[in-house]
This record gives C-alpha cells, sequence and structure tokens, in this order.
C-alpha cells in the first residue's frame, strides 16, 4: 500500500547528527547510535565510541621507535583512524551550544560519550514527567513558518521516534490526523484528497 510521505515531494536533505535533548537522553543515546550505524564502517565508528579509538602501532627507524605516520597506516588501520575521527565529529555536532562548551576539549569518542552520561545523570525527567512532554510535544505540533516540507515530516517521525522509544503508544489514526491536519494552508486540497482516498486507521504517514 502506497503510504501518505510517497504523495509527498520532499527536496533536499537532513545529515545532521540527531541534537541533544537534555530531557531525552536515553531516546537521543538510541538515535545516535542509529545514526552513526547508518554511516559508512558504521560498527567501526560505534566500536570507537564504545572501546576507545586505534592503538596507533610504532615503528622503529634508526633505532629510534616512534609512532607510524598516517601514510605509513595499513589500509585496515587507516579506515579505523578516519572512524574515530568521525565518531568524535558526530558527537560534537550533535550537542546544543551549553553542553558543547563543556565538553569541546575532548577528541576521544569514547571520552565524550562517557563525559556526556555523567553530565546527564540526574537531568533526566521521571517517566510521567517524560510522558507529559512528549505527549503536549505532539499535542503542539505545527508547522514552522518557511521550513521546508521535508523539514517538517523529519520533525514529526522524530518526535513519533521518540514517542515509540519510550513505549508510548497513539493510535494510527491519531498520528495520521495529526500529520495532516498540522500542514499548512497550501496543502489543504492534498490533505483533503489523502482523507478521501485513504484509511487513516490503517495507513501509516511515512
Amino acid at each position: 500500500m502506497t503510504t501518505l510521505a510517497e504523495f509527498m515531494i520532499l527536496s533536499g536533505g537532513d545529515n545532521r547528527p540527531p541534537m541533544l535533548d537534555k530531557d531525552l537522553y536515553n531516546s537521543w543515546q538510541s538515535r545516535i547510535e542509529l545514526y552513526m550505524e547508518n554511516k559508512e564502517h558504521g560498527r567501526m565508528i560505534i566500536e570507537s565510541m564504545k572501546n576507545g579509538p586505534l592503538i596507533w602501532p610504532t615503528i622503529e627507524a634508526k633505532g629510534v621507535t616512534r609512532t607510524k605516520k598516517y601514510v605509513e597506516l595499513s589500509a585496515t588501520e587507516k579506515i579505523q583512524a578516519d572512524c574515530d575521527v568521525k565518531a568524535t565529529n558526530i558527537f560534537l555536532q550533535g550537542l546544543p551550544s551549553d553542553v558543547y562548551a563543556l565538553v569541546n576539549y575532548h577528541r576521544i569518542a569514547k571520552d565524550l560519550w562517557e563525559r556526556i552520561q555523567l553530565l546527564m545523570q540526574g537531568t533526566s525527567l521521571t517517566k510521567q514527567e517524560r510522558e507529559c512532554k512528549l505527549y503536549d510535544e505532539f499535542d503542539k505540533f505545527a508547522y514552522i513558518n518557511r521550513e521546508s516540507l521535508h523539514q517538517y515530516y523529519l520533525r514529526f517521525t522524530q518526535l513519533i521516534n521518540n514517542l515509540n522509544i519510550y513505549k508510548m503508544t497513539l493510535q494510527q489514526f491519531q498520528v495520521n490526523t495529526k500529520f495532516l491536519n498540522s500542514l499548512p494552508p497550501e496543502w489543504s486540497k492534498f490533505v483533503k484528497d489523502v482523507k478521501l482516498a485513504r484509511d487513516l486507521h490503517t495507513t501509516n504517514f511515512d
């Protein structure tokens, strides 16, 4: 069955890492790992985050032992070294400015991961507070002036993913209706056509 998203013309892309929401840290953990996994050599990036970077091998030259230069690494070692840098960059790009200011001196992804975990301890909302916050976000979700339809879709998808991560269920009809009714006025004909042609109780918005 054709999904609602297939009726939409999505332009451009958003390849930025998910931004940390301090009230929804567990959700961000899951999303940042998924983001890493979907990158080239994603498993190696995650390994760098969890187990630390490549231990650069040494070489002896003229009686002196030194660390190998990048050009002297094996092909596999070069990939791992690149993944170490990517892991760090992904973390730093996914942090709000106040958290970034506290951890930007770290250059190793594993250190960043552990430092962020430490900073977030005690900031997580209680289960009830978290559920109230997410349900409130769903209730107030609206199109932002001048955002692209692609950006609108991504924001809505992220919100639904957060609800799913915390096992907060909504009826498919509620999700589809919210998605359609929050579109800007210029999409009113599309909304009307979809409501007439689709069963909103079974169709998935994405």
